[in-house]
């Protein structure tokens, strides 16, 4: 029996390669003779750069870059063997990580890093840009990481203005240069527009310290940029789904970098030759560190049923709370929460390893 083990991390417990090696543990015990392989995988956000470092053979670079704030940190990303291709992580440099719970300020915040993350790498020979966008601190529509690329942004006076999410408002006019990579690929699972209701500012706002007043000048700001864009650029792309992730990463990627936005868990089985993979194996394990309804709305574990073909796929969760009609509409042939009782989040979450482990060593396949 051969055994593909295709797992992304447990959020708060353990690594993608941690999970993997787990259940893995788990499976020689109940099944010594199989052939086991393990398949780290990200849905694009954290862990991407150690999930690729393998298929793209990347080498960690590192650079002095602006923090949300601008305060100087020292940044990573990485590049491929062939010096062709970078993976960028915009949390790096630009994410909610990097503050404390009293700095969260989407008004001051700036991806400016995350630009500066790009533009070393552009320095260093990468012609292909694959960014993962989650996780983000900021709501400028991705004005400072083009910033940071030689865009400018102008006031009513020709000044160049901070580029934050409180001077959107303030932009008047656009300065462009030309596209920093011959492609970008931004790694994003949310279909968010780029303002309104759904949009950045309100949606995603709130968790990086926004308040009503502040959301609401956030918001204006994303459509006064976006009417920017359509007017002197000629993009009107401001409801493409996904033009809000990243408080509007997602929308300025595509307007000022031409990039294009897919869905992480298809750039990341490509590279990983997840399909091949699944072609040969018997049986996929994978896992979630919380297994609901909302797991088949484009989650990883989704997208990974969705290319396994005819090989079955068999789910391990810290929790399990989708219904057996919920895991068919996933794909999923069998479901099993590690944890057999109910217990402080804190504890479950420290024994997520021995917990995989031993669900692992009694799955009958």
């Amino acid at each position: 029996m051969h055994i593909l083990i295709a797992c992304d991390s447990f959020k708060d417990a353990l690594a993608a390669d941690g999970v993997c090696r787990a259940i893995a543990a788990g499976l020689r015990q109940s099944h010594p003779t199989a052939r086991i392989t393990e398949m780290p995988l990200s849905d694009g956000g954290e862990g991407l750069l150690d999930v690729l470092r393998g298929p793209l053979g990347l080498s960690w670079m590192e650079k002095d870059v602006a923090d949300p704030l601008g305060r100087v940190i020292k940044g990573r990303y990485g590049l491929s063997a062939d010096r062709q291709t970078c993976v960028v992580e915009m949390a790096e440099a630009s994410g909610l990580q990097r503050l404390t719970l009293a700095e969260r300020n989407p008004l001051a915040a700036s991806t400016f890093g995350t630009g500066q993350l790009l533009a070393d790498a552009k320095t260093h020979g990468a012609r292909r840009a694959i960014l993962a966008i989650g996780g983000s601190a900021t709501n400028d529509a991705g004005i400072g990481a083009a910033a940071a690329l030689g865009w400018g942004f102008l006031d009513a006076r020709g000044n160049a203005v901070e580029p934050n999410g409180a001077n959107l408002k303030n932009v008047t006019r656009l300065v462009p240069v030309s596209a920093p990579f011959e492609s970008m690929e931004v790694l994003c699972d949310v279909t968010n527009p780029l303002f309104g209701p759904t949009g950045a500012a309100w949606i995603y706002g709130p968790q990086k310290g926004g308040t009503t007043e502040s959301l609401t000048v956030l918001d204006e700001g994303l459509r006064h940029i976006a009417a920017l864009v359509k007017d002197q650029l000629g993009r009107d792309i401001a409801t493409t789904p996904g033009a809000g992730a990243a408080g509007g990463l997602g929308f300025g990627a595509m307007a000022f970098f031409g990039a294009t936005l897919r869905r992480g868990i298809e750039i990341v089985l490509d590279m990983t030759g997840f399909d091949a993979a699944a072609k040969q194996a018997d049986v996929i394990i994978t896992g979630e560190g919380h297994l609901d309804g909302q797991s088949a709305q484009g989650k990883l574990i989704q997208g990974l049923c969705g290319r396994a073909g005819i090989t079955p796929v068999i789910a391990l969760s810290g929790k399990l709370s989708a219904s057996p009609e919920q895991l068919k509409a996933i794909g999923l042939k069998a479901a099993y929460c590690i944890n057999a009782e109910e217990k402080p989040l804190a504890e479950m979450l420290a024994n997520t390893a021995a917990n995989l482990e031993k669900t692992a060593a009694k799955l009958t396949l």
